[in-house]
């Protein structure tokens, strides 16, 4: 059985958590040793290479506070973990963000080739969905209703490929002011609000509460995208673990293109206060949610 990540400092939960979603990941991927081959060995090539597995942790930390174990939301974790890895996997490619480099090493279709990327962000899209819906520690209703939450979160038009196509057509053209928030919110705000919010589903919260954590979170997912924004063009290449500076370079519709460096980290703030005050609507202690906020303002990388 998974062991319940009980830390309340971040940093400490953060790790705790990597811990947990890597080694089950690890057993629902299919082994390098399996075919087709390349494309496992593509699979894992980019979902182990490192990163801070926020959007699982996030999961697990709003299930815990509402009283749920580890056992009930581990799955449900590692398909999000999955859904974003293919994100990151299709984000890359040359007809998108044409990256090479992705938490400190060579991306997947730089690695590998082109389609093999594709077919490998393709796998883990479809593998996230069966992990919720053979994950009998849940309840059948459960489960089609956390598939339809995630599946919104994935796509078009109140979700990720929304956000991506919107980034996608603002390049090289001017942005009002309310476009980079609409941009944050799909892209990369979805993921995180679906993330949060299945924690709460799997832990059977109220409504009110689930109401208080839709909100906590879509601010949370605001804060998240905002700091990354900041961090392209303030941090280094080895910091990030990706190459700096590619939003200017590609006319991102980002924050700091728009305002500037002063008025977003104004902004950045203002999410952040924002994010607090969702939860106070919540009965329960928040000191584990309040502190993940609190490490997303203050990330560096």
């Amino acid at each position: 059985m998974a062991k319940e990540p009980v830390a309340k400092d971040a940093r400490e939960f953060l790790a705790s958590c990597r811990a947990l979603i890597d080694s089950e990941l690890d057993r629902l991927i299919p082994k390098v040793s399996q075919e087709p081959c390349r494309v496992h060995e593509a699979i894992r090539w980019s979902v182990f290479a490192g990163g801070k597995r926020f959007r699982p942790a996030l999961l697990l930390a709003v299930g815990q506070t509402f009283g749920a174990g580890p056992e009930s939301l581990i799955h449900t974790a590692c398909a999000l973990e999955m859904i974003h890895a293919y994100s990151l996997i299709h984000d890359d490619l040359p007809s998108m963000d044409d990256d090479d480099l992705r938490r400190g090493r060579a991306t997947c279709h730089v690695k590998f080739d082109e389609a093999t990327a594709i077919l490998a962000g393709d796998a883990l899209q479809a593998l996230a969905f069966q992990t919720i819906a053979e994950d009998e520690q849940l309840d059948a209703a459960l489960r089609v209703r956390l598939i339809a939450e995630v599946s919104r979160a994935s796509g078009t038009p109140e979700g990720m490929v929304g956000g991506q196509a919107l980034d996608l057509a603002a390049e090289s053209r001017a942005v009002t002011g309310a476009e980079p928030e609409s941009i944050h919110r799909l892209k990369t705000g979805a993921l995180i609000r679906a993330s949060a919010r299945c924690g709460a589903l799997i832990a059977g919260t109220s409504e009110s509460e689930l109401a208080a954590i839709t909100e906590y979170a879509t601010d949370l997912g605001l804060l998240f995208q905002i700091t990354d924004d900041l961090l392209d063009v303030t941090a280094t290449a080895e910091d990030l673990g990706k190459t700096p500076g590619k939003d200017a370079k590609s006319s991102k519709a980002t924050y700091p293109a728009v305002y500037g460096l002063e008025k977003t980290r104004e902004r950045i703030d203002a999410a952040h206060r924002a994010t607090c005050s969702a939860l106070t609507a919540i009965g329960c202690d928040t000191t584990l949610l309040h502190s993940l906020a609190d490490f997303i303002l203050a990330r560096q990388a």
